[in-house]
């Protein structure tokens, strides 16, 4: 049961946390001894007593002596720690009244410590080693002088009543615990988790502004000189018309400052001045179809080929170039990680748009995973670092999600993309 959460860790400062714990524990039962020492009469198993204390005292001391210097430690050896917790209070108990000591609730602490902060099965493993523990002080009480008046003492019905209530106590204090306590804490951690997940979306966010801020700058600084070496290569094509090797090469320069302004306008509608044209009816076969052909037509040296289920019939979408530049992002980085053949698989259902990218290149290293979905951060030399990041903001925006893993049949890499598509039909816009 515990085998599976085998590379669960937790901080340190729980461990602390227990070693202060069992000091105050260690004291309070010194305390309690020496009571015991004064009051009790012959019967009282002074010995075991303070072996058990003593054995526990020095347990503690050495645990804490020898406790990990790492900021983390497994949850297995946690709920060992604790596991020896419970056993020591179950020898306790057994010398000093059994069942019938009014501690024999300190069994429930234990249990709710892993209920706030372990995973179920390390909760359901307690509550079995609680349980059982109780029912051996039950079932199995510690008798000195098995003479008549011990035997009568034992079987009095008034003890048995008794006992019988604070085990039924026990029992429906661990279910209350098991169902309850245990739903609060998991409900808790689940809120943990997604103000987490809030907290790193406003970051991201707060990027993706900020980047939206720099492209709108620079295309309002570059629109201008763009302009300008526009109606430069024209008054070109016009003065050197005769010379047709030149000319050649004016148009070469006016598309790539076509190309330029085009990249510009895209800018600034990511920027969040959205043109009347940025979204258009288009089926998604024809619209991937479109991308992949503007896309292979500038990467000559990588072939990309595309897949669709042909017995479906392909939904109508609404589409903007956001993400189009996107997946055109995704295919650069393919091919710049030196991948020959790219694969661009799309299929869907009636609530899902499935699409997966896969190429042969060189895969993803573990320093580019640990930083993967990070601006700025870029393993090529000339490199921004922010294709992947741009394309998973775009991919967030529209509802969907996207990851990237190495493939597990060959080399290179695969990016899953998931999109909804009630918020992309045509009919729905």
């Amino acid at each position: 049961m515990i085998a599976a959460s085998n590379t669960a860790h937790i901080h340190i400062y729980h461990l602390k946390r227990l070693f202060l714990f069992r000091a105050s524990m260690v004291v309070a039962e010194i305390l309690l001894l020496t009571i015991a020492v004064r009051l009790s009469d012959s019967h009282f198993p002074l010995l075991q007593v303070m072996f058990v204390v003593g054995l526990y005292t020095v347990f503690t001391i050495i645990t804490w002596l020898k406790q990990p210097k790492t900021p983390t430690i497994s949850l297995n050896y946690l709920f060992i720690q604790l596991c020896i917790d419970v056993l020591a209070l179950t020898l306790l108990l057994y010398y000093t009244g059994g069942s019938t000591n009014p501690f024999v609730s300190l069994f429930l602490l234990p249990l709710l410590l892993v209920a706030a902060i372990f995973p179920k099965p390390y909760i359901w493993s307690m509550a079995m080693v609680t349980t059982i523990s109780y029912a051996i002080l039950l079932l199995f009480p510690y008798q000195p002088n098995h003479g008549m008046a011990q035997m009568e003492h034992i079987n009095n019905a008034a003890m048995n009543t008794h006992a019988i209530g604070m085990a039924a106590s026990f029992l429906f204090s661990v279910v209350v615990i098991l169902f309850f306590v245990v739903s609060m804490a998991e409900s808790l951690r689940d809120r943990e988790r997604k103000l987490a997940t809030a907290h790193e979306k406003s970051l991201r966010d707060e990027h993706v502004i900020a980047l939206g801020t720099l492209a709108a700058g620079a295309a309002h600084e570059l629109g201008t000189p763009l302009g300008t070496m526009a109606i430069l290569t024209k008054e070109m094509e016009r003065e050197y018309a005769d010379d047709d090797e030149l000319i050649e090469q004016i148009q070469i320069l006016r598309a790539q400052v076509d190309r330029c302004k085009a990249t510009i306008s895209q800018m600034s509608s990511s920027a969040g001045q959205l043109r009347a044209t940025g979204g258009k009816n288009m089926v998604i076969t024809d619209y991937i179809t479109h991308i992949a052909n503007q896309w292979q037509n500038e990467h000559a040296l990588t072939q990309l080929k595309t897949f669709y289920p042909e017995e479906k019939n392909a939904p109508e979408l609404v589409v903007d170039d956001t993400l189009q530049q996107a997946l055109i992002s995704l295919l650069n980085n393919a091919a710049d990680a030196g991948a020959q053949h790219i694969k661009l698989n799309l299929n869907w259902n009636d609530s899902l748009l499935f699409m997966d990218i896969r190429d042969d290149g060189e895969g993803l290293s573990d320093e580019v995973q640990a930083t993967l979905g990070k601006p700025f951060v870029s393993t090529k030399a000339e490199g921004q670092g922010l294709g992947f990041y741009l394309a998973q903001a775009v991919i967030s925006r529209m509802g969907g999600n996207i990851s990237i893993q190495n493939n597990t049949e060959n080399k290179g890499a695969c990016v899953h993309i998931q999109l909804p598509l009630q918020d992309m039909r045509a009919e729905h816009g």
